[in-house]
Parts: structure tokens; C-alpha cells; sequence
């Protein structure tokens, strides 16, 4: 096929995630190496968000690749019920990186799913129903978990099952608890507390959290955040669960962004970077006290493709490629660096109202004039924001605009130097929205 006939036939036969299929646009990839994506034509572009924040090791990595190949000439599946080389070598390998307690998994087909299968365990553990999570949140397109999530994408989704309950984050959309982290964490967990009255303690199996916000604002959590809310849901026997889909595997500059609170949470959903997105892969960790519950207790959950052999044995490969070639300890080093250029786009350019990151995990947002009016509404567009990542693709730069802000998330194997290239393009690509504040 040419390039026109592969678009064509896809948007003939196929739908596409989160778009009306007659307003679609596809973009024609066809092969990606490193930190770069290919079209049929020659075209190449930096992928500066990992794909969906998910291809940590870089794409085509040859060391995964030939794990691969050599999985396929082993034991491609076997039936949920049967003990697996690669299961049993993925668990033991993920059980060495977890906090001691966190020592058992369950293993899913990718984010949504590992959600789905948390909130399970979570109200089949605790004998409660009610589940807590945040506004600007997203958890996944299944059924529970998109009442899980906040974002809008839930409301055509609505209505829902029962249980789920919404809350502020410490960084609402519009305001804010305070003016420092400490006031901020005091109002928002006091809020909080208010909340779980509200809506009885005895009730609420769980609050999920992405530990890192990631579509919703790339939202590190403020300093004390995640100690304030571990004692909190401690206090009234509620589990702590954190959505570790994006922020997991390195992106934040630690393996996973619960590290950066020293904390311990009752469970964890992983996706995402655990395969680098190379085949599908999710998985569910919990500790100990929850595992041993279903001893004796049914797991009222299952999948088809639980512990897919083929998968385990990539997510394997990954692993190991993710940490003997030291791209954790690359994302942080490249997080203050990363922050320099961001720092010095707001400098120049009065269209940049904020921006923040954790290791290479980041965010910019955007403004339409001098008094902070956000270049695009809440769930809202705005022609320059189509203008601006035009240009980007055009000059060899791919990422995601999202309202009035754009993606910083490159893969974990990116250099210093590729990494001054990529806010190179950006820094021209804003001048278009400059124009918007200028006039």
C-alpha cells in the first residue's frame, strides 16, 4: 500500500481511541528505532512522548527484540491455571524490585485491566464497596474504570456502576489549598477526611491515586502529599492503591513514583514500561496481607491472557534492558536538565504560563495573555494550539497537545544532546502561539 491507501483502509475498517472516525486523521508510521518514529515517505520525528507515555527503552530496542524471537520458538501461551518459565521468572524478578512486602502479582493485559482487577481484590479484601479517586484522573476505558476515572471522558461513559466517589486533587484545575506544600497537603487532607465521613469509612474499600498525575497536568504530588495520605486512609483501614501505569519504570527518575514519598502503598497497577509497550502487559502487585487473604478466599477475577507466557518473557527482557543500561538513573539525571529548557522557554516566550516535571515526565501549559487566561479552556481547543503542533510534525518533532499544553515525555534513552533538539523545535513552534498574547 502507498501511504494514502494505508490511511484510507484504516479509517475504513477500524474505529480510533477518543475521535468521531470521519474527523480522524491518522498518522502513517511504519517503523521506529531509538527515540525516533518513521513515516512512509522518508518523514522522521523525534517521538517526545514515548508513543502514550509508555515506550521507556526507546523503540526496537535489539535486545528485546531478540528476546522476542527467541520467546516465539518457545512457549508462546499456556491456559491461566499452568506454572510458566517466564511467569514464574517475571514474578520472582518483580517481587526483588518491589518493597518487601509488595511479593505477589497478578498480571493482566494492560493498564485498564491491572485498575479493573485492583478494585476486585480491593473490595473482595475489605468487604467494603465504595471506591475513592480524583477528579483530574485518568484510570482506564473499561467499564469500572472509567467510572474510576475524573476526566472528561467519563461523562459519555456515565451512567456508571455504583460506588464511586470523586474528590479535589491537591492541585485543583482553578484554585488552589494554599500557597505552600505544607498548607496545601493540610487543606486538601482535611478535605479529604471530610469526605470519607460524608461518606462513612465502613464503606470505602480503597483510594486510588495516580501517583504522578499524567494526562490531567503531569502533577507531581507537593511534598508531604504522600505521607499525609498513607496515614490518613491508614487511620480509617481504607487501602492506598497507586495507578503507576505511566508513572512506573523509570519515568520519574526512580523505578516507581510512590519511591519519591517513601511510602509503601497497599497495592500497585503497572503497565505501560513494563513491556515498554512492545507487547501488551499489565500487572496488579499487593502485599502480603492481601495475598494470603485469598488462600483461602476465591479471586473472583480472570482473563484469558492472565500471565500470557510470550508477554512475561518480554516484560523480562525489558526489565533487564531498563536497568543494566541505567535509563532510570538517566531520567534522573536528564530531569534537571529538562527543566532548564523549560525554564528557558518561559523566559522567552510570554505564551508559556507554567511548567513542571519529574525526571522525564513533564508538562507546559500554555496562556492566551499576560493575566494567566489559559490558552485553551477545560475539555476546550484553541487554533493555535492546531497551529503550534502542526509545526512540531512538521520540523520533526512528535508529541501530545492536550488543552492549552503540551507532552514532555521522551523515551528514557534519550540523550542531552537530542533532548536540546527537541526544545529547539519547540522554541520555534512557539512563536505561533506567542502571536495569540501579542497580537
Amino acid at each position: 500500500m502507498n501511504p494514502q491507501e494505508m490511511i484510507d483502509a484504516c479509517k475504513e475498517h477500524t474505529l480510533f481511541s477518543w475521535k468521531a472516525r470521519g474527523s480522524v486523521a491518522p498518522m502513517p508510521i511504519t517503523h521506529a528505532e531509538g527515540i525516533y518514529l518513521y513515516g512512509p515517505s522518508g518523514e522522521r520525528w523525534i517521538d517526545f512522548n514515548s508513543q502514550l507515555m509508555s515506550v521507556n527503552i526507546g523503540h526496537s530496542h535489539p535486545t528485546v527484540v531478540q528476546a522476542m524471537k527467541e520467546a516465539a520458538d518457545g512457549l508462546i501461551y499456556a491456559f491461566p491455571l499452568a506454572a510458566t518459565p517466564s511467569r514464574a521468572a517475571l514474578s520472582k524478578k518483580l517481587a526483588s524490585l518491589m518493597p518487601e512486602d509488595l511479593n505477589t502479582f497478578f498480571f493482566t493485559l494492560g493498564g485498564a485491566e491491572a485498575n479493573e482487577n485492583a478494585i476486585k481484590l480491593a473490595r473482595l479484601y475489605t468487604g467494603r464497596h465504595k471506591i475513592l479517586s480524583r477528579y483530574r484522573s485518568y484510570h482506564g476505558a473499561t467499564n469500572a474504570t472509567m467510572q474510576l476515572t475524573g476526566d472528561p471522558r467519563r461523562w459519555a461513559n456515565e451512567p456508571g456502576a455504583p460506588g464511586f466517589i470523586k474528590v479535589m486533587d491537591p492541585t485543583p484545575y482553578t484554585y488552589s489549598f494554599g500557597s505552600d506544600d505544607a498548607e496545601i497537603v493540610k487543606n486538601n487532607l482535611q478535605y479529604l477526611e471530610e469526605v470519607i465521613q460524608y461518606e462513612g469509612p465502613h464503606n470505602i474499600a480503597a483510594m486510588f491515586i495516580e501517583t504522578v498525575t499524567g494526562t490531567n497536568g503531569i502533577l507531581p504530588p507537593p511534598k508531604g502529599y504522600l505521607q499525609g495520605l498513607r496515614a490518613l486512609l491508614d487511620k480509617y483501614n481504607i487501602l492506598l492503591v497507586c495507578d503507576e501505569v505511566m508513572a512506573g519504570w523509570g519515568r520519574t527518575g526512580k523505578l516507581f513514583a510512590f519511591e519519591h514519598g517513601d511510602i509503601v502503598p497497599d497495592i500497585v497497577c503497572m503497565a505501560k514500561g513494563l513491556t515498554s509497550s512492545y507487547v501488551p502487559l499489565g500487572a496488579v502487585a499487593m502485599k502480603d496481607s492481601i495475598a494470603k487473604h485469598f488462600d483461602e478466599n476465591v479471586f473472583w477475577g480472570g482473563l484469558t491472557y492472565n500471565a500470557h507466557s510470550f508477554a512475561c518473557a518480554v516484560a523480562l527482557a525489558t526489565i533487564n534492558v531498563l536497568l543494566d543500561e541505567g535509563m532510570v538513573e538517566n531520567a534522573a539525571r536528564l530531569g534537571p536538565i529538562m527543566r532548564g529548557h523549560m525554564e528557558a522557554l518561559k523566559a522567552k516566550h510570554p505564551s508559556v504560563k507554567a511548567h513542571r516535571n519529574i525526571g522525564l515526565f513533564g508538562m507546559v501549559d500554555l496562556q492566551q495573555d499576560e493575566r494567566g487566561t489559559p490558552m485553551a479552556p477545560y475539555n476546550g481547543s484553541h487554533p493555535a494550539m492546531t497551529a503550534f503542533n502542526k509545526h512540531l510534525a512538521a520540523n520533526g518533532l512528535f508529541t501530545f497537545c492536550r488543552w492549552g499544553s503540551f507532552m514532555c515525555n521522551p523515551p528514557l534513552c534519550i540523550t542531552e544532546q537530542q533532548l536540546e533538539e527537541s526544545f529547539s523545535i519547540i522554541d520555534e513552534a512557539l512563536e505561533i502561539c506567542d502571536r495569540v498574547v501579542t497580537g
